[in-house]
């Protein structure tokens, strides 16, 4: 048979302790434990995220400020000689190049030889030096020039005869005018 309880006490919370068993009692008492732990651990990560949360509103703060008011360097005032120089040589890069070289080479004539190509950016100009062995041979090179549409015109600046050379070519400086851009 089976051994019967039979317990007189009267219900409180006394007689509820004394029927628990104490593996449950125990179990009980290391969860809080557990829990009381677990409280402890959040609470001090949530206490580091506060603080790293802190250090990173402070170096938002920082570098809003320095994107805002940057520092300002002393200006150098560019002397006005180095200025003059500096665009002229932005003037010089900038030169049409390939259109230049293409209406000369279009109208170059066998019988004249190409001495030197000077540009004047500023005036849109360019100064040709070439030497022809007769005045018929310069007259229809400068005609070649009119008649590229890059150039809106040539005129015969000077013209000699180069008597140290025996074949006495006729030495000549023409100056054409090129469109704009």
């Amino acid at each position: 048979m089976k051994p019967m309880r039979i317990d007189f006490a009267a219900p409180g919370w006394r007689a509820a302790l004394y029927r628990i068993h104490p593996a449950v009692l125990l179990a009980g008492a290391l969860g809080a434990l557990l829990l009381l732990a677990g409280a402890a651990v959040g609470m001090q990560a949530a206490r580091q995220q506060a603080a790293r949360d802190a250090t990173l509103q402070a170096q938002q703060r920082k570098q809003a400020a320095a994107v805002r008011a940057p520092e300002r360097k002393p200006e150098t005032a560019i002397p006005e000689v180095q200025a003059a120089a500096v665009n002229a040589a932005i003037l010089q890069l900038n030169l049409p190049w390939r259109q230049l070289q293409d209406a000369v080479a279009a109208a170059n004539l066998p019988t004249v030889a190409l001495l030197a190509l000077d540009p004047d950016p500023r005036k849109q100009i360019l100064k040709i030096t070439a030497e022809a062995k007769n005045s018929d041979d310069m007259v229809g090179y400068i005609e070649q020039l009119k008649q590229q549409e890059f150039f809106t015109g040539a005129a015969l600046l000077r013209h000699e005869v180069n008597d140290q050379d025996p074949n006495r070519p006729l030495r000549f400086q023409v100056e054409v005018q090129w469109r704009a851009r």
